[in-house]
């Protein structure tokens, strides 16, 4: 009697699209959007955090590949957020079917649906506020982030194993034997304004990354044109400590087996060399600049150290987590690798880390140092 007064109560849910063809539809392309934000995401984080033997492995060519997979990463991401609320809208009545487990292999298909949902909502939460660099939670973002991904794809194939029997059954269009009159017609439309969702929410931030659509970067935290000399910045020169600078005692110290220093001048007085290199940051945005300085394989050899050594570079700011960053052989060798003094055609603003700053061909724009002090040979 008990449970026929708590049925009784349930809310009832006789909309046709709470369906498992539905599901499946909204399943396939949620899946593609989150499994593409996953690997491009698990590339970003070694690209930023390599291990040791790693640094020397990371490519420098292609110049533009990390700027294409993390505008990916974000790209897939946002556009990941309307498809799980429409597929969330579509599953949700099933949360109040009873009894609430069944059997085992239900409980198994509940627990990967509850982890599921609850990653998945907690990685684009984040993710976004990422983008904006808006941190209002007590831990550390990157391996939070980067260790609920892999729990959020790992309940994800639970899941997708688990529902294959239903998945395989309503994969083709004309599945459901027992479709209503006008329920394929309402289906299409439902599916139409989701896809509308996505390609509104894509191409108004895609810009930010995809220069050609920038016109339409409406609602991206970034916009690749605007800042100091027409290229966005995360960190100012007054955040870092670093916007007075005595140019008649600064120095650069190049270290190895025959270490100098070099004042401006004379760091200016070198071989100076131009390259077109993109600054891609982890919150997705990128725009390409023109930049001139000196090739770092070239202090190296003059330091006595063959190009071919990994580098460590110190900034002057005054702390922070990419303080001090390593590139591997793979960058110290490329020729595209300056410490560069110029921006588009002027010297480098105190914003975009003058006196010098490294830039370097396909990596993160937060291993791109600014305001460098040292560069040393290991």
């Amino acid at each position: 009697m008990a449970d026929m007064d708590l049925q009784s109560k349930l809310p009832a849910f006789r909309g046709a699209l709470h369906d498992k063809r539905t599901a499946t539809v909204l399943g396939r392309w949620l899946g593609i959007a989150v499994l593409v934000c996953f690997a491009t995401g698990v590339l970003s984080h070694y690209v930023q955090n390599p291990s040791g033997w790693l640094v020397d492995v990371l490519p420098s060519r292609p110049s533009w590949g990390y700027r294409l997979t993390q505008g990916l990463h974000i790209a897939s991401g946002i556009a990941a957020v309307p498809l799980l609320l429409a597929k969330l809208w579509t599953v949700y009545p099933r949360l109040f079917v009873r009894p609430a487990v069944r059997n085992v292999r239900h409980g198994l298909e509940r627990l990967s649906v509850a982890v599921l949902v609850a990653a998945g909502v907690f990685q684009l939460f984040t993710g976004l506020l990422n983008t904006v660099q808006w941190y209002p939670w007590p831990f550390s973002f990157v391996p939070v982030h980067f260790a609920v991904a892999w729990l959020f794809v790992g309940a994800l194939f639970v899941h997708v194993a688990v529902k294959s029997p239903e998945i395989r059954a309503h994969w083709r269009r004309r599945s459901e034997a027992t479709l209503r009159l006008g329920d394929e017609g309402d289906r299409r439309s439902f599916l139409f304004g989701v896809t509308a969702a996505v390609a509104a929410v894509t191409l108004t931030t895609v810009g930010q990354s995809l220069t050609p659509l920038k016109g339409l970067n409406l609602f991206a935290p970034r916009h690749p044109g605007y800042g100091p000399q027409g290229l966005p910045v995360n960190k100012t020169a007054a955040a870092a400590g670093t916007d007075q600078v005595d140019v008649a005692a600064w120095r650069l110290a190049v270290v190895g087996p025959r270490p100098f220093t070099l004042t401006l001048d004379e760091l200016r007085a070198l071989p100076q060399y131009e390259a077109e290199l993109p600054i891609a940051c982890v919150e997705g945005w990128s725009k390409s600049a023109k930049w001139r300085g000196v090739r770092v394989r070239d202090l190296l050899e003059r330091a006595g150290a063959p190009a071919s050594s990994r580098v460590r570079v110190t900034s002057s700011q005054s702390g922070g987590a990419y303080r001090v960053m390593e590139m591997g052989r793979g960058y110290t060798e490329d020729p595209l690798t300056l410490l560069a003094l110029e921006l588009n055609g002027e010297p480098l603003s105190p914003d975009h880390g003058f006196p010098a700053r490294i830039i370097a061909p396909n990596r993160p724009g937060v291993w791109q140092t600014k305001w460098v002090a040292k560069v040393e040979a290991l």
